[in-house]
């Protein structure tokens, strides 16, 4: 599968969705059952899509007080973009984000990434 900036950004978009709501369903719409996350520096292997969304709906609270999120496409390679972000959250404070997102034939994540620094 060769992805378009325009898939790569309906996918961060869905991603920004499921963020917010942290409902099954509209985590399901952007992860593929096998799906897998990985999260450094928190050591996250998320592994299947019902893992994905007990990590999400675990840290819920991350959200109190709101959040943001800004990002730019980095680069795409087949089946694969990159993207840096940073999220903005209230209570958290902001962290740079580097995320390499692997889709599926039905532009589903298989496999996500992501790289979080504290921005002091």
């Amino acid at each position: 599968m060769k992805i378009t900036e325009k898939q790569a950004a309906n996918w961060v978009a869905g991603y920004v969705k499921a963020w917010k709501s942290t409902d099954p369903e509209d985590i399901a719409a952007i992860f593929a059952e096998d799906g897998e996350s990985h999260e450094w520096p928190y050591e996250t292997a998320w592994i299947g899509l019902e893992a994905i969304v007990r990590g999400w709906q675990a840290r819920e609270d991350w959200q109190q007080g709101g959040w943001t999120f800004d990002w730019e496409l980095l680069t795409i390679n087949g089946d694969t973009f990159a993207v840096k972000g940073v999220g903005a959250y209230r209570e958290l404070g902001n962290f740079d984000n580097l995320w390499v997102v692997t889709l599926d034939d039905d532009g589903r994540c298989a496999v996500l990434r992501m790289w979080n620094n504290e921005i002091k």
